[in-house]
Parts: C-alpha cells; sequence; structure tokens
C-alpha cells in the first residue's frame, strides 16, 4: 500500500482518526456533540445511548497503526425491545464541492472511490451502513460489514463505483452522507435491498432488516475510527494528519471559544455604546463554510469590562454574521460604562463561558 505524507489530503473524511472533539467528549444526545464532523442519529430509544471520544487500547492493531482516539456508542438499556422506529447511526456529511472536485469521474462505472475504516462491537453480528448523495435525484449504496468477532477490531473496505445517475452541486451544500448503522428498526429496511450496488434513496430501504442482537444487549459498545474516503479502486493506508491540521480542517464548520475555567478570561475588545451596552467584534480563527449561527452559555457567566470597573451582563446577543466574523451585543443592567470607552467581553468567573460558532452541514 501507499502512504501518503501528511497534509496532502487524499483523505475526503475530515477527522476520520477522531482526534478533535471540541464539543466534549461525552453526551446522550442527538446532533453534533462529541467528536467533529460526527452526527449521530438517536429515535424511540427507551434508554438514550452514551455517545463519546474514546481511547484505543494499546496492543491493539488500529494502535500499532497509529489511530490512538475512536469514536464510542455505549448503549442503553432498551427495555422496550427493538421497535420499528428506533435508531442509533452515526455518519459525517461532505460537502458536494468536495466530491465534485475530487478527480473522481462518479458518473462513470469504470471509475471509483474507496472507503475503509476500522470497527469494533462488543457483540458478533454484521452492521450496515451506507452512502446517500443529497442531490437530486438522491441515491443510495448501502453495504454491510460481514459478521465482526466480539471485542476485535477489523477493518472494513468497500469499492464503490460511479454510476450514471449521480449528481453533485459544485457549492458548499450537503453533497454526501457517509454513514454507519449500531440499529434501525424495519421502518428503514427491507429485504429486497441489494448490498455493494446503487439504488434510487428512499428512507424505508436503507438496509436489509437487521438482527437486534446489539440494540437489546444493555450496555453493547461500538467503536469506529480510521474513517477513508479516497478516489481509486484501491484502500490505501490510512492518512494520519497532525492534530493541528485536522483542527484547522474542522474549523470551517464548527468553532468553539472558551474560558476554559479561567477567571476573568478575556475573549475580544470592542467599545461601549452607551453606559449599559456594548458592542464587540468577533473574528473566527478561519472561514467558515457557510454563515454561521452563533450561540453562548448564559449572559450571566460573561461580564464586561470597562477602565476600572466591570459589570454583570442581563443579555448578549450576535448579529451580523458573516463567514468571516459577527457582532457580540451586551447589555448590562447598571449604566456604569463609559460611553464611547473601550470595552472587553470576558469570563464571569471559573464557570466556563462559551462561545459556539456553527456552520456544520
Amino acid at each position: 500500500a501507499t502512504t501518503k505524507k501528511i497534509g496532502t489530503s487524499k483523505n475526503l473524511i475530515i477527522n476520520g482518526a477522531m482526534l478533535v472533539a471540541q464539543r466534549g467528549t461525552s453526551s446522550t444526545s442527538a446532533g453534533y456533540q462529541t467528536v467533529d464532523r460526527i452526527k449521530v442519529g438517536l429515535g424511540g430509544n427507551d434508554e438514550s445511548p452514551t455517545l463519546s471520544q474514546a481511547n484505543v487500547a494499546s496492543g491493539t492493531t488500529p494502535y500499532t497503526s497509529g489511530f490512538r482516539k475512536a469514536f464510542k456508542i455505549t448503549n442503553g438499556n432498551q427495555t422496550g425491545g427493538a421497535g420499528a422506529g428506533d435508531t442509533i447511526e452515526f455518519h459525517t456529511r461532505l460537502e458536494g464541492q468536495d466530491i465534485a472536485n475530487s478527480g473522481w469521474n462518479y458518473k462513470s462505472t469504470s471509475s471509483f472511490v474507496t472507503l475503509s475504516f476500522w470497527i469494533k462491537s462488543s457483540v458478533a453480528q454484521t452492521f450496515p451502513g451506507y452512502l446517500h448523495t443529497q442531490s437530486n435525484p438522491e441515491y443510495i449504496f448501502p453495504f454491510e460489514t460481514g459478521s465482526l468477532v466480539a471485542d476485535t477490531w477489523t477493518k472494513i473496505t468497500k469499492t464503490i463505483p460511479g454510476n450514471s445517475n449521480l449528481v453533485f452541486d459544485n457549492d458548499n451544500g450537503f453533497g454526501l452522507k457517509v454513514a454507519f448503522t449500531a440499529f434501525r428498526g424495519t421502518d428503514y429496511t427491507d429485504n429486497s435491498v441489494t448490498y455493494d450496488a446503487w439504488a434510487a434513496y428512499s428512507s424505508g430501504t436503507r438496509s436489509k432488516d437487521q438482527t437486534t442482537t446489539w440494540y437489546t444487549t444493555n450496555n453493547a459498545t461500538l467503536e469506529c475510527t480510521g474513517i477513508q474516503l479516497e478516489v481509486g479502486s484501491v484502500a490505501t493506508d490510512f492518512e494520519h494528519r497532525s492534530y493541528s491540521d485536522e483542527f484547522q480542517k474542522c474549523l470551517r464548520y464548527y468553532e468553539q471559544m472558551s474560558s476554559n475555567g479561567v477567571s476573568v478570561a478575556y475573549f475580544t475588545t470592542g467599545y461601549n455604546e452607551s453606559t449599559t451596552e456594548a458592542n464587540y467584534p468577533i473574528l473566527f480563527k478561519v472561514y467558515k463554510r457557510a454563515t454561521p449561527t452563533v450561540t453562548s452559555t448564559a449572559a450571566g457567566t460573561f461580564r464586561a469590562h470597562n477602565t476600572g470597573t466591570s459589570v454583570d451582563l442581563s443579555s448578549l446577543t450576535f448579529n451580523l454574521a458573516t463567514p468571516m466574523g459577527c457582532r457580540a451585543q451586551s447589555v448590562s443592567s447598571s449604566g456604569v460604562l463609559t460611553d464611547g470607552g473601550a470595552a472587553c467581553l470576558a469570563a464571569h468567573s471559573s464557570t466556563e463561558a462559551l462561545i459556539k460558532i456553527d456552520a456544520e452541514l
């Protein structure tokens, strides 16, 4: 196999080694919560699973191949059994332009991309996954892992041909979903599905009917790392990128400014609009995929600092956002700010203050 140098970006997947987790390392909620660029879908669960960034154990093959982190699902206690609408799934999303400009002749059946990944389950069974194109007409390429040996890391490789029906818009919109399914009920599955072949997308035909063993086992685990999607018909060695490079790529989609528990940590400097209001420019670390949504922890986790004084905030809002920055506006209840003077937006105390900048697909 051929090994590429750091930074060549043959891997179309961002954070495939699960290194970056800006939001946190454990959650029981759906959406983007832990590992960057990994979105979780949940539904119908009697007890929510725990989703986490986990360590790859030393001595295992992923570890000796350079992997130190994995995305992990620890199942909840599904006391009601496997319902038709139940779901535990995780996926990553790619921009249309990244596929359109990848060099893959996706209209040709003789041109390929290859998906490879490491996966481990505490329960011996098969798990499905799929690629789902997002431009009209939507198409799906379902696949399965084959039967996994319990508690054993296995590398899976899938070679995926083009298809004359595939469409990828050359823009920054949602172009391709690469999904891995821990469990989906029969509302989403059908035994007529053909694996390893493209078909018109239907929400009810994402895979064949799944065995329920993993899903009905309390605290069953499923782990994944080393996700790589590359142009060509052969799975080459994983492209290990430095943490710094991976972090910079993740920032296009999500950025989090944190006080890290430091009392009076400063976020930005602006000016006082009046004795109670202040405006602050916020410049993002990298240009975002699209105009982001900007939110924060409660206003009470911040303070406005003026020369010789500081004041609690009654509100903190964000507006005038562009892909490169936005404006923060604070309001305080006491009029002690110097109108027209400089102001600093800072953390109120050791309680973590966060500004969240979200441009995810």
